[in-house]
């Protein structure tokens, strides 16, 4: 988008909790562990878009980079973008450990990335994307979209509700983090319901398709945390 669109929503505008502190940056690893098997998720997300060694991946709202360093060593070359130079500076460190190179580390976030080689072969946004209101929603994913080559996949990962019995499964979904992770998990939790911008599947579904994406899977787990498969037309 253009820098001169003065009405263009600010990403990096303060929305829930500030991962461009070091100190939640450095953190956010450790307090998700507490209740996702983040490894495993990423192994399945990787399969499911079937992942080839010759292949490019775009990893946007990559955080500290655990998905891009597990696809660093799946395929040619990973993108891993992120609006918090705080948590690039983690994800950078965590690559070097690893002793990973093949990832080229990027700031931005959806609406202000721009990818400068060709479209590549996947997009992957885990647990990001509801940052942005619906409106810019849209915005992003048909960006998304023309980063893809023609069939090139897009994984959406995300706090995305079901409508039905929705008020219900956001009480069972802050409950059930307290239980895990105590007053800190829950206040997060109801953060995110009060202040980010989570939206219906219904929503959600009619933005990947005008997008120009074709969902070929979907899946909802407690009715609270979804995920897309889809293909570019």
């Amino acid at each position: 988008m253009s820098d001169q669109q003065r009405w263009q929503y600010d990403e990096r505008s303060q929305v829930g909790v500030d991962y461009a502190q070091a100190e939640e940056a450095g953190n956010y690893d450790a307090r998700h562990g507490q209740f996702r098997d983040v490894k495993t998720e990423n192994d399945g997300i990787l399969d499911a878009i079937q992942l080839q060694p010759e292949q490019t991946l775009i990893d946007i709202g990559a955080g500290t980079g655990s998905l891009a360093i597990q696809a660093a060593q799946r395929c040619q070359q990973v993108f891993a973008v992120d609006i918090s130079p705080a948590m690039l500076a983690c994800a950078r460190q965590k690559a070097a450990s690893a002793g990973i190179e093949n990832i080229e580390f990027c700031d931005g976030g959806f609406l202000t990335y721009v990818h400068a080689t060709e479209p590549v072969d996947a997009v992957v946004s885990c647990i990001a994307l509801h940052h942005l209101p619906d409106f810019w929603k849209g915005f992003a994913l048909r960006r998304i979209h023309d980063m893809l080559k023609p069939r090139g996949r897009f994984y959406l990962a995300d706090v995305i509700f079901e409508d039905q019995n929705a008020m219900e499964n956001a009480q069972r979904w802050t409950d059930g983090l307290a239980a895990v992770g105590g007053d800190r998990l829950r206040d997060d939790a109801e953060r995110h319901l009060r202040a980010e911008f989570s939206t219906f599947d219904w929503i959600m579904d009619g933005l990947l398709t005008r997008a120009g994406f074709r969902v070929v899977h979907r899946n909802f787990k407690d009715g609270v945390l979804g995920s897309y498969l889809c293909e570019r037309e």
